[in-house]
């Protein structure tokens, strides 16, 4: 049995925040400033009002999938992720509505990344217990760079090895480690390093929720 891979996409394999405050900025005149946590608080207009939640939602909804075209690779992730392929099944598991799936498939093969992709709303850890158990339960890694996802696959699929990464060198400094991912690394290079040693390794991660802050 192989192992998994179940690995987030936007600020892990491709940048997103970037892109989307410049289309913000050019089509909406809002400023962006992401800090990892509530984009719509990350939003200010020249009158310095903040979208509502629902308008946040309602710009996302314009930058996916009509401006994914604007979205570039991260460096080294094809490159980490065509070495992990050897040894192990990809699965990308990307918060995106269903219509943008094939978008997402096609943008991401573009960048030489051939896997499978599913989407997801809310919390991860039920689509990434759903994977595991699809896959036979083998030793799996699940990278991504929210801390609610790790939180969420802490608790629905403990057994997982669970890697922050935040690949936006501007956002990354201010964004503090997820308390219940088991590592953070920034960088693809030393990211794939750490998932094949959990792959080599051979065994599950520990069931108890990392007490560390």
């Amino acid at each position: 049995m192989k192992p998994l891979l179940i690995c987030d996409c936007d600020e892990v394999l491709l940048h997103m925040v970037r892109h989307f405050g410049v289309w913000l900025r050019e089509s909406h005149d809002i400023a962006f400033t992401p800090d990892g946590e509530d984009f719509a608080n990350s939003m200010r207009r020249a009158d310095g009002s903040t979208p509502t939640r629902d308008e946040m939602w309602g710009l996302l909804g314009g930058f996916f999938p009509g401006e994914m075209h604007r979205q570039t690779l991260v460096p080294h992730a094809a490159e980490a992720l065509a070495r992990l392929a050897e040894t192990a099944e990809i699965v990308i598991l990307t918060n995106l509505t269903d219509a943008c799936r094939t978008a997402r498939i096609e943008q991401l093969a573009a960048f030489g990344i051939d896997h499978r992709v599913e989407c997801n709303q809310g919390g991860k850890g039920d689509p990434v217990a759903r994977l595991v158990a699809e896959h036979g339960d083998p030793v799996t890694v699940f990278v991504d760079d929210l801390a609610v996802h790790h939180e969420s696959v802490a608790r629905h699929a403990p057994q997982v090895h669970r890697l922050q990464l935040i690949a936006e060198p501007a956002m990354a400094p201010t964004v503090p480690p997820a308390r219940h991912a088991h590592a953070r690394i920034d960088d693809w290079r030393a990211a794939a390093d750490w998932i094949a040693a959990r792959f080599a390794a051979g065994v599950p991660a520990e069931s108890a929720l990392p007490a560390r802050a």
